[in-house]
């Protein structure tokens, strides 16, 4: 099965000098944790409830832009990318969701949710989520 077949097509997105409440407010709107951060179409970062929290409210720093909390370069997927190696770059990685892009833009996300609701596909999800689930210092 391919990331294609599963994966969201409708992305809510936001651009880098965007401000940190307008991607908590399309996070709440669309009940995803993480939206991507694009530049004419082109994904140069993904930011996460949990940056905004860290990164942005614990250091009483709110009026940032989303530039200034968001992941840089984050791992992509291709929609025609096996849902078996997208699980494992997941776990690997520990990421949740994975921004889809296309011949550089952005197409589509697909997250563990998306996996897990495919019977075949269980197993890829809760492996991805078991390595996704280990303790890190990425905030340190």
């Amino acid at each position: 099965m391919k990331i294609k077949d599963i994966m969201s097509n409708e992305i809510a997105y936001v651009n880098s000098d965007d401000s940190i409440e307008k991607a908590a407010q399309l996070m709440k709107q669309h009940n995803i944790g993480s939206v991507p951060v694009c530049s004419q179409n082109k994904v140069i970062g993904i930011v996460t409830d949990r940056d905004i929290a860290l990164r942005s409210v614990a250091d009483g720093r709110q009026n940032q832009s989303v530039g200034d909390i968001m992941t840089q370069n984050p791992v992509t997927g291709t929609p025609d990318m096996d849902v078996h190696e997208a699980a494992r770059i997941m776990g690997k990685k520990q990421i949740r969701r994975l921004p889809v892009v296309e011949n550089n833009n952005l197409v589509g996300m697909v997250s563990l949710g998306d996996i897990s609701v495919e019977p075949i596909l269980q197993d890829n999800a809760q492996h991805a989520l078991k390595n996704i689930s280990q303790p890190t210092n990425r905030f340190s």
